[in-house]
């Protein structure tokens, strides 16, 4: 836990249905035939990597937590034992999970699909009229098609690689978001784009690594940067936004 009193407050933008379907496309796995020991044991370690940074969890994280174990807990019974609704409809446990999943991908698929529509009409100009043309150097996916998700899997890969603590040892020098904000954006000065990943040293401490990402996930909040993939999964990169010109 960060010892500083701070704590990022980000607006909660996916839900526990985000988070399993991410679980799904990275393992690659059928969300017909959801390996439900492996997709809990996944879940438990986001859901405990998002406690330890103090994120704000909605109670429904909590809630799909309970609901994987009890699944998880009825796929090791043998058939005849299961609860007798269940043998009587000869259902699956996860059938349930899975109609929700399926429901809410189609809806996150429609949403996108029109998202995509209106990026496409803000390319359409009247006859006559001049297109406007935005100069970006930033390639790769924009930061809505990168979720927390993505960063928090980035941050999990990370924070193995921290040096192990020692028990009672003292730490000779104390690390803070705010610091770790102005040091990512004073690096952002000199670098046009920087690897998620480089802005951890190599076996730093654990209590270093979480005020790095803490700081991202700050500077993120405030638009001071994005982030960007070249692709799903990919590495992530970040990308300091220019100042905004002053009004004439």
């Amino acid at each position: 836990m960060v010892q500083e009193e701070y704590k990022v407050d980000l607006d909660v933008f996916e839900g526990p249905l985000d988070l399993l379907l991410y679980l799904i496309k990275k393992e690659e796995v059928d969300i017909y035939n959801i390996p439900i020991e492996k997709i809990t044991t996944q879940y438990m370690e986001y859901l405990n990597l998002m406690r330890m940074l103090d994120l704000n969890i909605a109670g429904e994280f909590i809630v799909m937590a309970a609901t994987l174990m009890m699944i998880k807990s009825r796929m090791l019974l043998p058939v005849e034992e299961r609860p007798e609704l269940e043998e009587e409809e000869g259902e699956d446990p996860r059938w349930e999970l899975v109609r929700q999943l399926v429901e809410y991908k189609k809806f996150k698929d429609a949403a996108a699909v029109l998202q995509e529509h209106e990026l496409r009409q803000e390319n359409i100009f009247q006859f006559g009229a001049e297109a406007v043309v935005v100069e970006t150097d930033n390639a790769g996916l924009p930061i809505q098609d990168i979720s927390l998700f993505d960063l928090i899997s980035a941050f999990k890969e990370v924070l193995k690689k921290a040096r192990p603590e020692q028990l009672g040892e003292i730490r000779g020098e104390q690390f803070t978001v705010s610091d770790k904000i102005d040091a990512i954006l004073s690096r952002l000065k000199t670098e046009k784009t920087v690897a998620f990943t480089k802005l951890f040293g190599e076996m730093s401490p654990r209590h270093e690594i979480v005020c790095t990402f803490l700081a991202v996930l700050e500077l993120l909040r405030l638009r001071q940067i994005t982030a960007a993939q070249d692709g799903p999964f990919a590495e992530i990169t970040i990308h300091r936004l220019d100042a905004q010109p002053a009004a004439v």
